[in-house]
């Protein structure tokens, strides 16, 4: 009988032991292949592109908020974005949603956004930062650019004219290269302005635009900076470098490229590169975008997994030393 008990006891030890080398070898696998914390902190995911390319360098003293599909930077002093940050798709450009008007202010805003009484009676129009007709992929992310974090003061001319035109040549940048990484927002580095509404939302003269393509195989930036009023002039002729462009906002944009390429990318620009034609829809169906945008959001799960087990690997690493880790290897392999 005590001879039974002692074989079941190390029957169940055998077990436990065995269930112990499986998880330790999976551990010491997945060890090797996923990516340091240095590595993650320097943007590269598991797949070694640049998570959060399109994000500018914090600028300091203001929030930043993140919305469905965009990221801005909220300047309180002035009730406005520093700068509004997307990736925008080949596939996002053909959703096939509806604009539906629902201006409101933003709940995220800490110190409390624009209101829609600051614009009433104003002269000038709720002018979309990320404008609405890049985000008819998805309803919410729709109705999220309609925050007033994400507005500024435009004159009609320019909001429905040649803002309106640039807005359509950037779709068109996306769906010829199948990606780009657009920053944009009003210039605030050259006032005093001329204020609206209770809250004394900033009138901006100027507003920049700043677009990346960072897929093979032509690699390329380009900068634009527009007066706030109607024209009738080329958009070329507003075209510069995105170094051209940091030089007026004060802004770093790209700061997550690797450094020669950043030095290479936005020193200088082509305009012929790009196409200057305004976007328009071929018809094809907006599931296809719903489907690329659920990829995303299921890559984001994966690289939050990703980063927890980073960060789990490294907290055992320091908890056991990595010489003891191999000494366990040694042992158990």
């Amino acid at each position: 009988m005590a001879r039974k008990k002692k074989d079941k006891k190390l029957k169940k030890i055998k077990r436990m032991a065995i269930l112990l080398l499986i998880l330790i070898i999976i551990f010491i696998v997945l060890s090797l292949i996923t990516p340091t914390e240095e590595e993650l902190g320097n943007g590269l995911t598991a797949e070694g592109t640049i998570a959060g390319l399109e994000l500018p360098a914090p600028i300091p003293g203001e929030q930043i908020i993140t919305h469905t599909g965009y990221t801005l930077s909220y300047n309180e002093e002035y009730e406005l974005p520093s700068y509004v940050a997307y990736e925008l798709t080949r596939a996002e450009v053909l959703g096939g949603g509806e604009r539906e008007d629902s201006f409101k202010e933003d709940p995220e805003v800490i110190t409390g956004s624009a209101s829609l009484d600051d614009y009433k009676k104003s002269g000038y129009d709720r002018g979309h930062i990320a404008p609405a007709a890049d985000f008819k992929w998805s309803e919410k992310a729709m109705s999220d650019t309609f925050y007033l974090s994400n507005m500024a003061p435009q004159a009609p001319s320019f909001n429905r004219g040649i803002w309106a035109d640039l807005e359509a040549v950037v779709r068109t940048m996306a769906y010829d290269n199948g990606s780009v990484y657009v920053v944009t927002g009003p210039v605030l580095t050259d006032g005093p302005y001329k204020t609206i509404g209770k809250n004394e939302v900033a009138v901006p003269k100027r507003f920049y635009k700043v677009v990346l393509d960072y897929t093979d195989p032509e690699l390329k930036a380009i900068g634009f900076v527009l007066p706030n009023e109607g024209s009738d002039k080329a958009l070329q002729s507003y075209a510069m470098s995105v170094d051209s462009v940091e030089e007026i906002t004060g802004i770093d944009f790209y700061p997550r490229l690797p450094d020669d390429a950043e030095e290479r990318l936005e020193a200088s620009f082509d305009a012929g590169a790009w196409s200057f034609n305004a976007f328009i829809p071929t018809g094809e169906s907006a599931d296809v975008e719903y489907v690329v945008r659920e990829e995303g959001a299921v890559d984001k799960i994966l690289d939050t997994i990703l980063r927890t087990f980073v960060s789990l690997k490294t907290e055992i690493f320091e908890l056991l030393g990595i010489d003891k880790i191999e000494k366990l290897a040694r042992i158990f392999l």
